[in-house]
Protein backbone atom coordinates (compact mmCIF):
# COMPACT_ATOMS: atom_id res chain seq x y z
CA UNK A 1 0.00 0.00 0.00
CA UNK A 2 2.85 2.74 0.63
CA UNK A 3 4.37 2.08 -2.62
CA UNK A 4 0.99 1.88 -4.75
CA UNK A 5 0.20 5.51 -2.96
CA UNK A 6 3.87 6.76 -3.57
CA UNK A 7 3.21 5.96 -7.33
CA UNK A 8 -0.08 7.46 -7.24
CA UNK A 9 0.78 10.46 -6.26
CA UNK A 10 3.73 11.01 -8.45
CA UNK A 11 1.84 9.92 -11.77
CA UNK A 12 -0.71 12.05 -11.17
CA UNK A 13 1.46 14.94 -10.40
CA UNK A 14 3.73 14.24 -13.21
CA UNK A 15 0.07 13.93 -15.44
CA UNK A 16 -0.63 17.31 -14.08
CA UNK A 17 2.78 19.22 -15.47
CA UNK A 18 2.50 17.29 -18.40
CA UNK A 19 -1.06 18.90 -19.38
CA UNK A 20 -0.01 22.38 -18.44
CA UNK A 21 2.84 21.99 -20.40
CA UNK A 22 0.32 21.03 -23.21
CA UNK A 23 -2.08 23.72 -22.96
CA UNK A 24 0.80 26.19 -22.79
CA UNK A 25 2.09 24.81 -26.07
CA UNK A 26 -1.39 24.85 -27.69
CA UNK A 27 -2.84 27.80 -26.06
CA UNK A 28 -0.36 30.74 -26.41
CA UNK A 29 -0.80 33.70 -28.57
CA UNK A 30 2.56 33.72 -30.32
CA UNK A 31 3.06 36.83 -32.47
CA UNK A 32 4.08 36.85 -35.93
CA UNK A 33 7.67 38.52 -35.60
CA UNK A 34 8.36 36.88 -32.81
CA UNK A 35 12.17 36.08 -32.92
CA UNK A 36 12.95 32.33 -34.31
CA UNK A 37 15.44 31.73 -31.80
CA UNK A 38 13.32 32.51 -28.89
CA UNK A 39 10.73 30.78 -30.30
CA UNK A 40 12.38 27.41 -31.08
CA UNK A 41 13.80 27.22 -27.41
CA UNK A 42 10.54 27.84 -26.03
CA UNK A 43 9.28 24.62 -27.84
CA UNK A 44 12.14 22.71 -27.17
CA UNK A 45 11.54 23.38 -23.60
CA UNK A 46 7.86 22.63 -23.80
CA UNK A 47 8.38 19.16 -25.30
CA UNK A 48 10.89 18.57 -22.72
CA UNK A 49 9.07 19.04 -19.86
CA UNK A 50 6.01 17.02 -21.85
CA UNK A 51 8.61 14.18 -22.69
CA UNK A 52 10.34 14.10 -19.14
CA UNK A 53 6.80 14.31 -17.04
CA UNK A 54 4.92 11.47 -19.47
CA UNK A 55 8.59 9.41 -18.49
CA UNK A 56 7.67 9.23 -14.91
CA UNK A 57 3.63 9.37 -15.23
CA UNK A 58 3.91 5.93 -17.69
CA UNK A 59 6.81 4.18 -15.37
CA UNK A 60 4.47 5.06 -12.34
CA UNK A 61 1.56 3.44 -13.76
CA UNK A 62 3.29 0.30 -14.78
CA UNK A 63 4.44 -0.12 -11.76
CA UNK A 64 1.35 0.33 -10.18
CA UNK A 65 -0.22 -1.91 -12.14
CA UNK A 66 3.01 -4.56 -11.27
CA UNK A 67 2.26 -3.85 -7.89
CA UNK A 68 -1.34 -4.77 -7.85
CA UNK A 69 -0.77 -7.59 -8.96
CA UNK A 70 1.53 -9.05 -6.92
CA UNK A 71 0.81 -12.13 -4.98
CA UNK A 72 -0.17 -10.67 -2.01
CA UNK A 73 -1.32 -14.41 -0.27
CA UNK A 74 1.48 -16.63 -1.63
CA UNK A 75 4.60 -14.39 -1.45
CA UNK A 76 6.70 -16.90 -4.05
CA UNK A 77 9.35 -13.68 -4.02
CA UNK A 78 9.25 -11.79 -1.17
CA UNK A 79 7.71 -7.92 -1.93
CA UNK A 80 11.12 -6.15 -1.09
CA UNK A 81 13.09 -8.40 -3.55
CA UNK A 82 10.29 -8.22 -5.82
CA UNK A 83 10.26 -3.97 -5.06
CA UNK A 84 14.23 -4.30 -5.26
CA UNK A 85 14.72 -6.10 -8.69
CA UNK A 86 11.85 -5.40 -10.81
CA UNK A 87 10.12 -2.12 -9.60
CA UNK A 88 13.65 0.27 -8.09
CA UNK A 89 15.40 0.91 -11.20
CA UNK A 90 12.05 2.14 -12.64
CA UNK A 91 10.84 4.23 -9.56
CA UNK A 92 14.71 6.10 -9.50
CA UNK A 93 14.18 6.86 -13.27
CA UNK A 94 10.47 8.15 -12.99
CA UNK A 95 11.75 10.55 -9.67
CA UNK A 96 14.84 11.26 -11.56
CA UNK A 97 12.49 12.39 -14.53
CA UNK A 98 10.07 14.62 -12.38
CA UNK A 99 12.97 16.54 -10.38
CA UNK A 100 14.57 17.27 -13.89
CA UNK A 101 10.94 18.41 -15.55
CA UNK A 102 9.96 21.02 -12.63
CA UNK A 103 12.97 23.67 -13.30
CA UNK A 104 12.28 22.97 -16.81
CA UNK A 105 8.15 23.64 -16.40
CA UNK A 106 9.82 27.07 -14.33
CA UNK A 107 12.04 27.97 -17.74
CA UNK A 108 8.66 27.05 -19.56
CA UNK A 109 6.63 29.78 -17.76
CA UNK A 110 9.35 32.64 -18.23
CA UNK A 111 9.75 31.63 -21.70
CA UNK A 112 5.84 31.62 -22.18
CA UNK A 113 5.55 35.58 -20.71
CA UNK A 114 8.63 36.83 -23.16
CA UNK A 115 6.49 35.57 -25.94
CA UNK A 116 3.53 36.52 -25.13
CA UNK A 117 4.70 40.16 -24.59
CA UNK A 118 6.27 40.20 -27.84
CA UNK A 119 4.65 42.73 -29.48
CA UNK A 120 3.36 45.21 -26.69
CA UNK A 121 5.41 48.59 -25.38
CA UNK A 122 8.30 47.70 -22.82
CA UNK A 123 7.34 44.26 -23.41
CA UNK A 124 10.88 43.55 -21.27
CA UNK A 125 8.91 44.69 -18.29
CA UNK A 126 6.34 42.09 -17.91
CA UNK A 127 8.29 38.95 -18.37
CA UNK A 128 11.50 39.85 -16.60
CA UNK A 129 8.91 39.80 -13.80
CA UNK A 130 7.78 36.34 -14.58
CA UNK A 131 11.58 35.56 -15.19
CA UNK A 132 12.55 36.61 -11.45
CA UNK A 133 9.43 34.46 -9.82
CA UNK A 134 10.82 31.40 -12.07
CA UNK A 135 14.19 31.54 -11.13
CA UNK A 136 13.17 32.01 -7.67
CA UNK A 137 11.18 29.15 -7.35
CA UNK A 138 13.78 27.40 -9.05
CA UNK A 139 16.19 28.16 -6.62
CA UNK A 140 13.82 27.91 -3.92
CA UNK A 141 13.32 23.60 -5.51
CA UNK A 142 17.37 22.86 -6.24
CA UNK A 143 18.41 24.53 -2.75
CA UNK A 144 15.65 23.10 -0.29
CA UNK A 145 13.49 20.98 -1.54
CA UNK A 146 15.10 18.50 -3.83
CA UNK A 147 18.76 18.75 -1.98
CA UNK A 148 16.69 17.70 0.92
CA UNK A 149 14.52 14.92 -0.18
CA UNK A 150 16.16 13.29 -3.51
CA UNK A 151 19.07 11.48 -2.01
CA UNK A 152 16.38 10.33 0.55
CA UNK A 153 13.63 9.00 -1.73
CA UNK A 154 16.44 7.89 -3.91
CA UNK A 155 17.49 5.25 -1.11
CA UNK A 156 16.06 1.81 -1.05
CA UNK A 157 17.05 1.46 2.56
CA UNK A 158 15.47 4.93 3.92
CA UNK A 159 13.16 5.06 6.59
CA UNK A 160 12.75 7.62 9.04
CA UNK A 161 13.64 7.20 12.72
CA UNK A 162 12.64 9.00 15.85
CA UNK A 163 15.62 9.96 17.83
CA UNK A 164 15.82 7.86 21.07
CA UNK A 165 12.99 5.34 20.26
CA UNK A 166 15.34 3.29 19.17
CA UNK A 167 17.64 2.77 22.16
CA UNK A 168 14.65 2.24 24.26
CA UNK A 169 13.56 -0.60 22.54
CA UNK A 170 16.96 -2.55 22.64
CA UNK A 171 17.08 -1.91 25.65
CA UNK A 172 13.27 -3.09 26.57
CA UNK A 173 14.25 -6.36 24.22
CA UNK A 174 17.28 -7.10 26.08
CA UNK A 175 15.74 -6.90 29.38
CA UNK A 176 17.48 -3.58 31.13
CA UNK A 177 15.34 -1.70 33.38
CA UNK A 178 14.87 2.20 32.67
CA UNK A 179 14.17 5.36 34.46
CA UNK A 180 12.96 8.91 33.90
CA UNK A 181 11.34 9.50 30.45
CA UNK A 182 12.74 6.65 29.09
CA UNK A 183 10.29 4.48 31.10
CA UNK A 184 7.57 6.81 30.90
CA UNK A 185 7.60 6.57 27.16
CA UNK A 186 8.03 2.48 27.25
CA UNK A 187 5.48 2.42 29.61
CA UNK A 188 2.98 4.36 27.15
CA UNK A 189 3.76 2.15 24.17
CA UNK A 190 2.95 -0.68 26.05
CA UNK A 191 -0.45 0.45 26.93
CA UNK A 192 -1.50 1.54 23.72
CA UNK A 193 -0.64 -1.89 22.08
CA UNK A 194 -2.78 -2.92 24.97
CA UNK A 195 -5.46 -0.96 23.55
CA UNK A 196 -5.37 1.38 26.64
CA UNK A 197 -6.21 5.83 25.53
CA UNK A 198 -3.19 7.59 26.09
CA UNK A 199 -2.59 10.61 24.25
CA UNK A 200 0.80 11.54 26.51
CA UNK A 201 2.71 13.76 24.01
CA UNK A 202 6.04 12.55 25.78
CA UNK A 203 7.26 10.30 23.02
CA UNK A 204 7.69 13.90 21.10
CA UNK A 205 10.15 15.21 23.56
CA UNK A 206 12.99 13.17 23.09
CA UNK A 207 12.86 14.52 19.50
CA UNK A 208 13.57 15.31 16.42
CA UNK A 209 13.25 12.80 13.01
CA UNK A 210 16.45 11.34 11.77
CA UNK A 211 16.65 9.83 7.95
CA UNK A 212 18.54 6.36 7.95
CA UNK A 213 20.26 4.69 10.43
CA UNK A 214 21.31 6.75 13.47
CA UNK A 215 24.77 7.99 13.85
CA UNK A 216 27.43 7.33 16.26
CA UNK A 217 27.11 10.79 18.23
CA UNK A 218 23.21 10.53 18.11
CA UNK A 219 23.44 6.47 19.88
CA UNK A 220 26.01 8.35 22.63
CA UNK A 221 23.41 11.15 22.87
CA UNK A 222 20.30 9.49 23.04
CA UNK A 223 22.62 6.70 25.76
CA UNK A 224 23.75 9.36 27.80
CA UNK A 225 20.21 11.07 27.75
CA UNK A 226 18.45 7.80 29.18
Amino acid sequence: DEKAEQLKVLANQSALFAGFSMVVLVESNIPDDIDIVLLTIFGGVTASVIALMLISTLNSTYMLVAILRYDCVNRDVPFDEFWRKRCEPDWKLALRAFSYGVPLFMLDVALVAWCTFWDTSNFWISPLVVTVVSVVVTLFWYLRTERKWIGFLMTSEARVLTRGMSMIDRRSSNGSATSGPSAKILSNRKGKKMGESDHSDDSLNLSSLAVGKLSKSEKKMDFEKN
